[in-house]
């Protein structure tokens, strides 16, 4: 099959490779009808995130029919239209029961490696490294699902795609976001990062009763996603943030603030950037934490820091002061995406919502890495891009 391969820091190939197969019972076999590149995938493309090895599947956003199921699997049949949410769980574990699916302690056959970086081992993630599993991701023709009678959820024929795949990864992940603020009517939520994730975190804040939400980012046509969806917007290229962001708050800061960027965040001060960069590139650190260290100097006295922004090992400069004296609190996580999967399908099937307002190119799979070249570098003003194989 075709499948889209990391094939080096920088250099990604769409090779034919093995076809997938049933390995446990409790597999299934998904023939892959959407698939779409993720702001984390970067990371992966740019060499930050470790035990990476060439010819391995990237994707962990795709969804598509069932066309061989495990005996174990309880749910699915052939034929069946399904949603796979990235994290992979086994349901049955201490974290799977309490809700906590991306922290399964069943499906990271890697766990070890990821035990010597983290203390103790995430979930398994579809085509993010061999420290998170080893799977073969969703930018292919076709892709085995583990536990796929706990993750994939069932889609009638009368929803696109479109409406539907970012049930898989970004949708839940901006509403957990938007969750872990803890939003209470009258409230004022600052969102740092306007590409998908941010725009649909956004969406979450308001479908969640937030009065108000600042979007902060600089590019104008991502800022222009995130005003439609009723956000006001700030360009930090031309303004002080923190500055603006006590004005608009009568001086006392958002009552909680988003990080939606993660670990390659830009600064507009060249010294600052150069810094982190450096650092980040000799692997000093892991992370470009700007926006992580604003978010918190923003926040209100006791509001909420909520890191939705992927990061994948340490930071320099943590204002761990800040956090302590102005009493704090920071939420984070992988998404556990099959908790708010069935909930936001029902959103999506009431109308409240329709996700597919962040796309901006639909291209075929065989053109995954040029897509990737205009997402990465904002090119012809790529917000997401939906692969088709």
């Amino acid at each position: 099959m075709k499948a889209v391969v990391w094939a080096g820091r920088n250099r990604l190939e769409v090779q034919d490779v093995p076809d997938p197969r049933i390995l446990n019972a409790r597999d299934a076999i998904v023939r892959v009808t959407s698939t779409a590149i993720c702001g984390s995938d970067l990371h992966l493309v740019d060499g930050y995130i470790p035990t990476v090895k060439k010819g391995d599947v990237l994707g962990h956003e795709f969804m598509g029919e069932v066309v061989e199921a495990g005996p174990g699997v309880r749910d699915l049949r052939p034929g069946d239209r399904v949603v796979v949410p990235f994290p992979i769980a086994c349901g049955a574990c201490f974290a799977c029961e309490d809700g906590l699916y991306s922290l399964c302690e069943n499906s990271n056959p890697n766990a070890g490696m990821a035990e010597k970086l983290m203390g103790h081992a995430p979930a398994g993630i579809f085509g993010y490294s061999h420290m998170l599993g080893g799977f073969p991701g969703g930018q292919a023709e076709y892709v085995r699902v583990p536990f796929a009678d706990v993750g994939p959820v069932k889609v009638d024929d009368d929803l696109t795609d479109e409406q539907v795949l970012f049930l898989s990864d970004i949708f839940p992940t901006g509403f957990m976001g938007a969750e872990m603020c803890d939003i209470k009517p009258g409230q004022t939520i600052a969102i740092w990062g306007a590409g998908p994730v941010g725009q649909l975190a956004a969406a979450s804040a308001f479908l969640l009763g937030a009065d108000r939400v600042i979007v902060i980012d600089r590019y104008p046509y991502r800022l222009e996603r995130a005003r439609r969806t009723g956000a006001e917007i700030l360009d930090y290229g031309e303004v002080n943030v923190l500055d603006a962001l006590r004005d608009m708050t009568g001086g006392r800061g958002p009552d909680a603030c988003i990080d939606a960027v993660g670990m390659e965040a830009h600064h507009p001060t060249p010294a600052m950037y150069a810094y982190d960069r450096t650092k980040q590139a000799a692997r000093m650190e892991t992370e470009r934490p700007y926006a992580l260290r604003e978010a918190i100097m923003a926040c209100r006295n006791g509001g909420v820091v909520s890191v939705i922004g992927v990061y994948g090992g340490f930071v320099d400069k943590f204002p761990m002061g800040t956090v302590m004296n102005r009493s704090l609190t920071i939420r984070t996580g992988q998404c556990h995406v099959q908790r708010y999967t069935e909930p936001l399908l029902g959103r999506i099937r009431a109308g409240e919502i329709d996700p597919s307002f962040v796309i901006s190119h639909r291209m075929p799979l065989s053109e995954a890495p040029h897509a990737f070249d205009l997402f990465k570098h904002k090119q012809d003003e790529c917000n997401k891009v939906v692969l088709t194989p």
